[in-house]
């Protein structure tokens, strides 16, 4: 049976006997779908969330499994939660068929082995969560990685465009994203990628607010690699305290360049060393760390 994806598109029967404009607005209304096809998982998704917090707080892991377009995509989000929340690479692992050569020199045969999928998943443990990534959700490659993980103890998830997806049963969730034919018939770099990308961002970023990486809506475990993001440490400080930039840049250096640490010293009364320790009892998140404090700054901002 043939995945929605690969179904003619009646809304683009002509799309070759169109202007450039007329083809665009084509694929800007066909661009409109996927949003509203990842809400309708929205529930499906918070379950894989949770699940994959808990585990990744206990110390497991988040595998991602894809080929071709769909694997690009996730090697993409799990190399940009790195830089973003300072998060160690071996966390969020993406594995894409073919390895780190097919990432730019496509080797489309790659997804047909299911064996190289389940060897892939070989370092899967019981503590991890594994998503399977494909539009058509039937590639062996993803079909062999999900199986594997499964059989190890490992949670399981499969993102797919296909609600008949052959491999839902090897998943304990099936994030079935129905965003229906493509513009072009089969090319899911289209719509599909594009829900595979809100979808991946959805998930790794509620994560990783789960895990404490965030205050409010600021990014207070950024790794601060350049001067852009070593400025941004500071602004961070002034928007989440309302604090002046001096104070800011005192408390940033009295806490040795530790965000976090800074921010609970001025949201408190609190020295840079007892800041660090209701950190660590609270595992990172600052919001647990002031938990019962009682002095707050007038000018507080959050």
């Amino acid at each position: 049976m043939q995945s929605p994806t690969e179904l003619r598109n009646p809304r683009t029967h002509d799309i070759d006997r169109l202007s450039a404009l007329e083809v665009l607005r084509l694929l800007n209304a066909e661009d409109r779908i996927p949003a509203d096809a990842v809400a309708a998982v929205l529930p499906e998704l918070a379950q894989v969330v949770e699940e994959t917090t808990r585990r990744l707080r206990a110390g497991g892991r988040l595998h991602y499994f894809g080929a071709g377009t769909s694997g690009r995509i996730a090697v993409m989000d799990a190399a940009e939660l790195i830089p973003t929340f300072s998060l160690p690479p071996d966390i969020v692992v993406a594995h894409h068929a073919g390895g780190a050569g097919a990432l730019t020199l496509p080797t489309e045969g790659a997804e047909d082995s299911e064996a190289a999928g389940a060897l892939e998943a070989a370092v899967v443990g019981a503590g991890d969560v594994a998503l399977g990534i494909a539009a058509s959700g039937r590639t062996p490659y993803v079909g062999g990685a999900l199986r594997a993980a499964r059989a190890n103890g490992a949670f399981t998830a499969l993102l797919s465009s296909n609600p008949a997806a052959g491999l839902a049963g090897a998943a304990h969730v099936h994030l079935c994203v129905d965003t229906g034919p493509e513009a072009i018939a089969g090319s899911t770099r289209l719509k599909a990628a594009t829900a595979q990308k809100l979808v991946l961002n959805s998930l790794s970023t509620a994560v990783m607010v789960g895990l404490g990486h965030t205050y409010s809506n600021l990014m207070v475990d950024v790794a601060a690699s350049n001067e852009k993001l070593r400025g941004r440490l500071l602004t961070i400080l002034v928007e989440a305290t309302g604090l002046n930039q001096k104070r800011c840049a005192d408390a940033l250096a009295a806490a040795d360049g530790e965000l976090k640490t800074a921010l609970v010293t001025l949201l408190t009364d609190w020295r840079p060393e007892q800041a660090r320790d209701a950190l660590a009892a609270s595992h990172g998140h600052v919001r647990a760390a002031l938990a019962g404090v009682g002095h707050r700054p007038a000018n507080l901002a959050v």
